[in-house]
């Protein structure tokens, strides 16, 4: 039974592939990297331009912040229904960062660290929802041939043929799936040398030839958001660092030229030498800080931006079956990349104040040693 029922399963799954592959199939995807302007606001000598990732990132948070109203609003002492479920994901997750990072140092990271993690993971799993990349503006593009032909100009990106009509006041524009005639969308690339009379021609059909600008797009597809993520990272690393020990003596992590400069004035060239050793350690170091947010930026955009590019290949070449399951790896990449951009944040904010507590008992213990030495010159005199 269980080999029969399998059979059927698989047939089944070929069936609806093959339904989709011939019914559903919609127009070659359009990939870019760069976020598109959705409408810019004049605010006097700043002309802000909205993204559609801006948009999505609006969106992210008034959600977040409605959820977290919802779920908190009516707090019992013995938690019970969405109250549980948000209880255990904070408390083990508080819990894990008190075991990495202490009691003392964890109560101070959890709020950052937790906040990241959240905000992540909630924008990569909120941009998988089936209305992203999907609905938008759609700007009407008309080449002209005469123009073309005489300057040799091309069709810039690729021009979407759709079907149009007014729904009251609004124009609604949208692209037909594909058929037995046509095995998908009908789309028009700027390569092709009769780009400009084929676009010609759908417009006398009556026709709507040109761009769409989805109004959603994932949040950390934009390398503008995975930088400002790595960057409020980096701050906080920075303040735990410097808040634990002082300015002054932190900042020595990253220019210590104090005993180059010592050894050279009184002439000890051992200590001299020493001491650009740890300069130059302290140089290095400061430019690991530095790779540091390109290497966070990029992790994350990297990854979440591949996963949007294959989500959209699948959907146009199945889009039933094996679509599912890429949604269910991006489902799992989702919450790793949030993961690992928390805990990374979490780590490097532990040797932060870690470097800072060793150099205080290095400063420390060598004031001890001074006075010692001090002690017994005075006693030998």
């Amino acid at each position: 039974m269980r080999g029969i029922r399998r059979r059927w399963i698989i047939l089944g799954a070929i069936i609806v592939s093959l339904f989709g592959f011939i019914f559903l199939r919609g127009p070659t995807p359009d990939i870019k990297v760069k976020p598109e302007t959705l409408f810019s606001l004049d605010l006097g000598p700043i002309v802000f331009n909205v993204t559609n990732t801006i948009l999505t990132t609006w969106i992210v948070v008034i959600l977040m912040v409605v959820l977290a109203f919802l779920a908190t609003r009516r707090w019992e002492l013995i938690p019970r229904g969405v109250q549980n479920v948000v209880e255990a994901v904070i408390e083990g997750f508080y819990n894990l960062v008190i075991n990495v990072a202490g009691e003392k140092n964890g109560r101070r990271f959890f709020p950052v660290v937790a906040t990241i993690f959240l905000f992540i993971l909630f924008a990569n799993w909120f941009s998988l929802l089936p209305i992203f990349n999907v609905i938008g503006l759609a700007e009407e593009k008309v080449p002209d041939a005469t123009v073309q032909e005489e300057e040799g100009e091309k069709l810039r990106g690729k021009f979407f043929v759709m079907e149009k009509v007014d729904v009251g006041p609004l124009p609604i524009a949208w692209v037909k799936p594909s058929n037995f005639s046509q095995l998908k969308g009908e789309s028009i690339d700027e390569d092709d040398p009769e780009a400009a009379a084929k676009v010609q021609a759908e417009l006398d059909q009556g026709k709507f030839v040109g761009e769409i600008k989805p109004l959603l797009r994932g949040v950390n597809t934009d390398l503008n958001t995975t930088l400002a993520l790595a960057i409020v990272s980096a701050i906080f690393v920075e303040y735990w660092g410097v808040s634990s020990l002082g300015f002054r003596t932190y900042g020595r992590k990253f220019f210590n030229f104090g005993g180059m400069v010592k050894g050279l004035l009184r002439l000890r060239f051992g200590q001299a030498f020493q001491g650009a050793i740890d300069a130059f350690v302290g140089i290095l170091e400061f430019i690991s800080e530095t790779v540091r947010l390109i290497s966070f930026s990029f992790r994350l955009f990297g990854n979440m931006f591949a996963g949007e590019v294959v989500i959209l290949i699948f959907t146009f070449l199945t889009p039933l079956v094996l679509t599912l399951l890429v949604y269910g790896l991006e489902l799992f990449v989702g919450l790793v990349q949030a993961f690992i951009f928390a805990v990374l944040t979490l780590v490097f904010g532990i040797m932060a104040v870690t470097h800072a507590e060793a150099a205080h008992a290095a400063g420390a213990h060598e004031g001890r040693e001074s006075h010692s030495a001090e002690r017994v010159q005075k006693s030998e005199t």
